[in-house]
């Protein structure tokens, strides 16, 4: 049963994938699920498998000494983490961590078959290279809104992309967790989402944020 699932899932999220290579990540590979808020990555720990998701969506954050988080990105089916793929071929520890935001399933695919995957099919070879360009490219955009920009931009920039990344206006957020993404006080992010009401771009309501723009 689980295999014939990986290929449906493989061939749903992943369907560039050349059918050897499905074939040996299906003898290979294994589901693993994830409730909402489950860990499925921690700082300091050692990475036997690279995940690739197939349902669901991940979160990717810092965390600080003083046990403050930093937002990085989102994961989405059909997506991989860069960080883990390169702690795994290297054997190093997890710096990030990363979390179930819902329900999620991945592909745990162990470390030992990365150096066979990247030599022997071409198509995992491109999606490698492709997820540590598109990371790359993300991590880029957080920089500069952390460098160059006040935080009330680095607010209005975090709040379009989780309504972009989670396809949805009610942004079920409190202001606590906004300020631990964005590395803030909750007063600073209050005040700031405020502003945000009085000039028509969100609504703050009980238990959520609708966001307008």
């Amino acid at each position: 049963m689980d295999q014939s699932l990986i290929k449906q899932y493989l061939l749903a999220s992943f369907p560039q994938f050349e059918a050897r290579l499905i074939e040996t990540l299906i003898d290979n590979a294994f589901l693993k699920e994830f409730n909402e808020g489950d860990l499925l990555m921690n700082t300091g720990q050692n990475m036997r498998f690279t995940m690739l998701v197939v349902e669901g969506l991940v979160k990717l954050y810092r965390e600080g000494e003083d046990g403050s988080e930093f937002f990085m990105y989102y994961i989405h089916p059909g997506g991989a983490c860069a960080l883990s793929m390169i702690c795994s071929t290297k054997q190093q520890t997890s710096e990030i961590k990363a979390s179930a935001v819902d329900k999620t399933t991945v592909l745990a695919v162990p470390t030992t078959l990365m150096d066979e995957l990247m030599k022997n099919y071409k198509t995992w070879y491109y999606f490698v290279l492709e997820t540590y360009r598109s990371r790359f490219e993300e991590l880029l955009v957080v920089i500069d809104h952390i460098s160059f920009k006040a935080m009330d931009e680095r607010l209005e920039f975090y709040l379009e992309k989780q309504h972009h990344d989670l396809n949805t206006r009610a942004l079920m957020l409190t202001h606590s967790q906004i300020a631990n993404d964005l590395n803030s006080s909750r007063e600073v992010i209050s005040r700031l989402l405020k502003k945000m009401e009085q000039q028509k771009k969100v609504i703050l309501h009980r238990s959520y944020i609708e966001y307008l723009k």
